[in-house]
């Protein structure tokens, strides 16, 4: 029972130190990289499957290979990655040049939009900024925004070409999402470069944005390792088609101080409140170190898992007046959407502004601890409360850094005592690898051996 679970969830790993397929990523750009990874775990899980005791339908709990017989996981590992390398390598490099054709095919459908990117005329839409030098735009005092705007956006691939030269020419870096549905950003830059950026976003006339739709937190070009802008079906990935569930079906937005009262009021009946249910929109690593007082936080690693815990937990929102909050409001807009498209709650209202407007206005409100930000920085606060706690030693810590493991990419919470202690890992499985080479060494977007054990929803991925 247990290799047919692992298979299905294709999420074998294979130990770094000792695999040859180790070479062949590292000559891989980054996403070529994340690709081939993928199709090695797959390989990795065919090559278990068709080895399996009965074959690969029956449900054993031993598995034989070169006439030997195996009944635990680490006992099958170690042997396909010392005995079979060569052979998942193979499997892994037929996987990953099918998935390379399919997804060339995918992009030739794309070109005629490409193109005309690369012919329309941006230049109206880049402002003049000879007043401001080199050194205004490169260096001082900085700021991080984070803003979005939903619209029709007929041609994203030329609003993605205007956004890709402004930013550069401005020297920000950051992350901007296009797609037909609107644009979302966060992106750094000095106050100079940030301000300019402000205004050639209000005069788009596509955009139509104002001064309070930007966020603004201290920062700068450097929390971001470069600058990111692309098309996509979503400007915040939720899994579900926009033209299916869309923005325009959003709850009510309240502002600030609206938001406030209503959680007051939640706060002051307690317990006895069974009326009202405050949700809290974001990841459980969000929500671990900041969150409002008596919120729902749900147990979820990805935004796009939240339509399934919404599925999977209807009965908590019938008849109820939910409240929902976000990082900056983007994900309630389309997270409302789809909880109205149930048809069970009573009222559903969402913070206009996320939690950055709320902390602004009410920086000692019920909003307690830090507010996860999607740059190097990891969190801001507003206040000085630490909700959250070491992963080690159990003492009051929220600060997070990457998991040490070379090829990891979760973050862990580990106070300065364990740190010098060497209990730099996500986990104990991640810790036994070891430290990483160089501190400069990248971090890869790679599942480590402890995800199954991470919450997920729906359990079943």
């Amino acid at each position: 029972m247990l290799f047919t679970r692992m298979a299905e969830f294709m999420n074998w790993e294979v130990d770094s130190s000792t695999c040859g397929g180790l070479k062949r990523e590292k000559q891989l750009c980054a996403s070529q990289r994340r690709y081939y990874s993928l199709c090695r775990r797959k390989s990795f899980a065919a090559f278990v499957a068709s080895r399996r005791d009965g074959g690969p339908k029956e449900e054993s709990a031993s598995w034989s290979c070169c006439g030997q017989t195996f009944d635990e996981h680490s006992a099958v590992h170690k042997h396909v990655a010392g005995a079979h390398d060569a052979e998942i390598q193979q499997l892994a490099q037929a996987t990953y040049e099918r998935l390379l054709s399919q997804l060339e095919g995918e992009a030739e459908t794309q070109q005629p939009n490409k193109h005309e990117a690369e012919t329309a005329d941006i230049s109206a839409w880049i402002p003049d900024i000879s007043r401001i030098s080199e050194e205004q735009l490169k260096n001082g005092p900085g700021k991080v925004l984070l803003y979005y705007r939903y619209c029709a956006v007929e041609d994203p691939h030329v609003i993605c070409a205007w956004q890709k030269a402004l930013c550069e020419k401005l020297h920000l870096t950051g992350k901007v999402r296009v797609a037909t549905e609107g644009v979302n950003g966060t992106v750094g830059g000095t106050d100079a470069a940030t301000d300019v950026y402000i205004e050639a976003m209000r005069s788009q006339p596509l955009l139509r944005m104002d001064r309070q739709d930007f966020k603004a937190s201290d920062g700068g070009a450097e929390c971001f390792a470069d600058l990111k802008v692309g098309v996509y079906k979503e400007i915040v990935p939720m899994g579900v088609d926009p033209d299916v569930i869309s923005y325009q079906l959003a709850g009510v937005h309240l502002e600030p101080e609206e938001f406030h009262k209503e959680v007051e009021a939640l706060v002051a009946e307690g317990d006895s409140c069974d009326d009202t249910v405050l949700l809290d929109c974001r990841n459980f690593y969000e929500s671990k170190i900041g969150q409002f007082t008596q919120c729902l936080a749900p147990n979820i690693r990805k935004f796009s898992y939240f339509p399934d815990y919404i599925d999977q937990n209807l009965e908590l929102f019938r008849d109820k007046k939910v409240l929902m909050y976000c990082t900056g409001g983007i994900r309630c807009e389309r997270g409302s959407a789809y909880l109205r498209s149930k048809d069970v709650c009573k009222e559903v209202y969402q913070l206009k502004g996320g939690i950055h407007k709320y902390v602004e206005r009410f920086p000692e409100g019920f909003y307690r601890g830090k507010l996860f930000v999607f740059d190097e920085r990891y969190a801001i606060s507003s206040n000085d409360d630490v909700i959250s706690d070491c992963r080690y030693c159990g003492s009051p810590w929220d600060r997070y850094q990457l998991c040490s493991t070379q090829f990891c990419c979760q973050l862990v919470l580990s106070c300065p005592g364990c740190r010098r202690d060497g209990r730099t890992a996500c986990c104990p499985t991640c810790q036994t690898k070891g430290r990483a080479q160089c501190e400069a060494t990248p971090h890869h977007k790679e599942e480590c051996e402890c995800t199954d054990g991470r919450p997920r929803i729906p359990q079943d991925v």
